[in-house]
């Protein structure tokens, strides 16, 4: 069966999409941590991120240096915070979250309430900034 991000991939189930290649998909957290949290996947379904083969795993971190890259000038923050979970969704997801202290990438913190339009404001200057 496929995962949701799957779905969101392939149009099934709307998203603020980011970025996206031939390999892999960028788009917001819907429950964000911070203005600009965003998720990373392979658009191959692959639970585990470290099941990637070399090529694979290192095509998706290149792909999210490029976001992240995009995101630090679209939204005001000392770094862009990386973390892999993997327990939430069986589909290989990087989550890049602006930060300005090592607090701000708790998973425990309140996740934010942004309207649809607000969504859809920092999706579009997030995929302004980001050069694929």
């Amino acid at each position: 069966m496929a995962s949701i991000f799957t779905k969101i991939i392939r149009g099934e189930i709307p998203c603020y999409k980011v970025a996206e290649d031939e390999k892999y998909f960028a788009f917001l957290d819907i429950n964000p941590l911070m203005e600009g949290h965003t998720l990373v996947v392979p658009k191959k379904e692959n639970d585990y991120i470290f099941d990637l083969n070399d090529d694979d795993l290192s095509g998706l971190m290149l792909f999210s240096k490029k976001v992240a890259l995009g995101i630090q000038k679209a939204v005001p923050c000392a770094r862009i915070g990386v973390a892999v979970v993997g327990l939430e969704v069986p589909h290989t997801h990087i989550h890049l979250v602006p930060i300005n202290s090592v607090s701000d990438l708790n998973f425990k913190n309140p996740k934010l309430k942004l309207s649809a339009e607000e969504f859809e404001k920092i999706a579009k200057r997030i995929n302004e900034k980001v050069i694929l």
